[in-house]
């Protein structure tokens, strides 16, 4: 899960309001699955915990995603948390970038060692992964707790370095779950990749015009990006199942529409 600002016109104020799209995407390919892939948006007027609450009611399972506080309701509630060793590698090297230091460059270099093995695992069965990730991974995770722990007992607890650090000490266990369970993805960048187009189109379409046009706009994402993680072309997808919707096609066979299972060979042979 991730989410991203959007701005919504605020009539009568003569400016815009800040919202939220939320996604939540699903997409086991890099573990071997052949399951559907499916990315949900939803728009919400502002960012409060009681959105993700509300999206994933009755939920179970696991739930990767920043570390925004919003979702801690979400894992006191029986979601288990996979943390994301993106956003703690971004914290490290945003300082490492501005003035690097042994301990910066150290840290990241063992965090690198760790994605190597992950690229080599990737589209593997989850026990193979796992077992991997055991024998490779696992010994690296806990060297570089070491490497951590130390730091921060030399360490200015109000230092920036000290900060950063414990972003991922705080959430260790949450980072460390990908190593027991091959399913589970090292970062979060599945729903981050999900946001890009989001980040992207914002530049030209500016705002939403109103908050029936951020949920529109939640909606239309949803098919697109579902289509596109699916390898279907969204704009033949939703021409044909339009078509189809406006004619006599039977409530009882819309999971035929969906974009992973859909195919245009029926309208083609209609036509």
């Amino acid at each position: 899960a991730d989410d991203t600002p959007v701005p919504v016109l605020d009539p009568g104020r003569g400016k815009t309001a800040t919202g939220r799209l939320w996604v939540y995407a699903a997409d086991d390919r890099a573990s071997g699955s052949t399951a559907p892939r499916a990315t949900w948006y939803r728009f919400t007027p502002d960012r409060t915990a009681a959105h993700p609450m509300s999206h994933l009611a009755g939920f179970r399972g696991f739930l990767q995603a920043d570390a925004y506080a919003g979702y801690d309701g979400l894992y006191r509630s029986g979601v288990t948390e996979v943390a994301c060793w993106a956003h703690f590698r971004r914290k490290v090297f945003d300082l490492h970038e501005r003035s690097p230091t042994p301990l910066t460059t150290d840290i990241l270099e063992r965090i690198a060692a760790i994605y190597a093995v992950e690229a080599e695992v990737r589209g593997k069965p989850p026990d193979i992964r796992c077992c991997v990730r055991q024998e490779r991974s696992k010994p690296l995770v806990e060297a570089l707790r070491e490497v951590l722990d130390a730091a921060l007992r030399h360490l200015s607890p109000r230092s920036d370095m000290a900060k950063a650090i414990a972003y991922g000490t705080k959430r260790w266990p949450a980072l460390a779950r990908f190593l027991g369970d091959g399913r589970l993805e090292i970062d979060n960048n599945i729903a981050e990749r999900a946001l890009r187009g989001v980040a992207v189109g914002r530049r030209n379409w500016l705002f939403a015009g109103s908050r029936a046009g951020g949920e529109r706009a939640a909606a239309i994402y949803t098919v697109i990006q579902t289509c596109k993680a699916n390898g279907v072309d969204p704009q033949a997808y939703i021409a044909d199942v339009i078509a189809r919707v406006a004619g006599d096609w039977p409530a009882s066979r819309w999971d035929e529409l969906m974009p992973w299972n859909w195919s245009p060979e029926p309208a083609r042979l209609a036509a």
